[in-house]
């Protein structure tokens, strides 16, 4: 019987064996990639943004301060539930956390809405492409010689974003009352309306609307009907909830540039930067 030598053996020529795409059951293709395109643009806009937007949020999560600027509290501080809370100390409505937290207010909550955000289904692919380059682009080859998938620790805590997902609709509601109270003057009357009290309102319409277009919601309405023309409310529910899916990936940066956003301005009015412009 004719020898010869087997494409999907260890070594070839003296050759090292290698994994993924290299090995050497696969294609062999003596170039990188065959794309012409500027395809590193998109994974590098990606890491970049979200890179900026880990280093902003460390920063304000960390620093404790200029977080409330009454009638507004900064997105990343509600509900703010410790007892060194500014808001507490103007009367606000939510209970004490415990007097034993001496440190940044944020890291009581911030946990919830960035393990949401963490665990999404669009980000996971953004910073899997943007960080790991794991892979860096469509029919681009990945640098890592193994593949395991969400099926080894830490990435198989992935599979908990549906729990995150109950944890954002939580925070999603706080900060919807926190829009609320953006009509009230800093002497607790309502009637009021400022630039931030927009700024607020802009922030949580696109915060429900990333949350209720998230994949685990979208299952949650009507993942499991087997026959949709006996569940017309859940079947028109889903259609809502597709349309809002179908734009996951824009209202995911949309809302994580306006939580930014709104964090930002009330920092600029508790600073002393400028004041709030009122309409009334």
């Amino acid at each position: 019987m004719a020898t010869g030598t087997d494409p999907r053996s260890a070594t070839s020529a003296g050759v090292p064996a290698q994994g993924g795409v290299h090995h050497p059951s696969r294609a062999t293709i003596p170039a990188r990639h065959l794309r012409a395109d500027r395809w590193w643009l998109q994974p590098a806009a990606t890491a970049a943004g979200l890179f900026a937007f880990v280093v902003y949020s460390t920063w304000r999560a960390f620093a404790g301060d200029d977080y409330y600027a009454a009638p507004y509290v900064s997105p990343f501080y509600s509900p703010c539930i410790a007892e060194n809370c500014v808001p507490m100390k103007d009367g606000a409505d939510w209970e004490v956390f415990g007097s034993w937290w001496s440190l940044s207010p944020a890291l009581l909550i911030l946990i919830f809405p960035l393990g949401f955000r963490l665990t999404c289904y669009y980000y996971r692919k953004a910073y899997y492409r943007g960080f790991w380059a794991s892979p860096p682009a469509c029919a681009v080859a990945e640098p890592h010689r193994k593949y395991t998938g969400e099926t080894r620790f830490p990435l198989v805590l992935q599979n908990i974003h549906r729990y995150f997902f109950y944890f954002a609709v939580i925070v999603a509601g706080i900060l919807t009352y926190d829009a609320a109270l953006g009509f009230r003057n800093p002497r607790g009357e309502w009637g009021h309306m400022g630039l931030g009290t927009l700024v607020l309102l802009a922030n949580i319409a696109l915060i429900w609307a990333y949350t209720l277009s998230c994949h685990s919601c979208r299952h949650i309405v009507g993942g499991r009907i087997r026959t949709f023309s006996k569940h017309p409310v859940r079947y028109r529910m889903w259609g809502w909830v597709s349309a809002l899916n179908a734009r996951h990936m824009q209202l995911a940066w949309a809302s994580l540039v306006s939580v930014a956003v709104a964090d930002f301005y009330v920092y600029l009015v508790a600073s002393g930067v400028f004041d709030d412009p009122r309409f009334f």
